[in-house]
């Protein structure tokens, strides 16, 4: 299936809606549909690793479905500096949030963000990683209670949402490319669209 802007049909192969958020600034047509996969560790010893794997099965599962079609498939895993073997997940409750951002505090959490567009019928397939650094303020327990209850940012890995009032809880943000933090790699997606010949802008 081809769009009126004579490329393929473009699937994001997410849920989130960060993501659509992101994919929203390129104005390009696209849909989103949400693969089935288990996203727990399967043995990994690095962030890298899964984070890679979870992109690259997203993108896989969608592909198979729709051949024609160029699917982007991401994914974050966060990591605290020098334990990149011990994941940190979407706390998914405001409680583990919470234990989670005072775990973080005062310390530099690193994010492992997988990319992986691919497109079946032609046998395109690109999958990297690109990563992004934070330095956490010290928090209080009362800071981190009042943030969490006004941003629930209970389906973000690292509990907190940068774009958004998540700003106020770092000392210090290092990286390429601020979307990664955010959990999709835009500037390195913007390259790959491009090499598939899709006009971006």
């Amino acid at each position: 299936m081809s769009t009126s802007n004579n490329h393929p049909q473009i699937i994001l192969a997410s849920s989130s809606q960060t993501r659509k958020d992101l994919m929203n600034r390129l104005h390009l047509p696209y849909i989103s549909i949400v693969p089935d996969i288990d996203e727990s560790p399967q043995g990994e010893n690095h962030a890298d690793i899964l984070a890679q794997r979870l992109a690259y099965e997203k993108a896989r599962i969608i592909s198979e479905q729709y051949p024609d079609a160029i699917v982007i498939g991401s994914d974050q895993v966060a990591w605290r500096e020098g334990a990149p073997d011990i994941f940190i997940g979407k706390p998914l409750t405001a409680e583990k949030a919470v234990r989670q951002l005072q775990a973080n505090s005062d310390k530099i959490v690193y994010f492992s963000t997988a990319l992986s567009v691919q497109q079946k019928s032609t046998g395109f397939e690109r999958t990297l990683v690109e990563h992004y650094k934070v330095k956490f303020r010290k928090l209080t327990l009362a800071e981190t209670e009042r943030y969490v209850q006004m941003e629930q940012p209970l389906h973000c890995a690292g509990s907190f949402k940068c774009e958004s009032l998540g700003i106020s809880l770092f000392e210090e943000m290092n990286g390429l490319d601020q979307t990664t933090l955010m959990g999709m790699p835009m500037i390195k997606l913007c390259h790959i669209l491009r090499e598939l010949k899709v006009l971006v802008p």
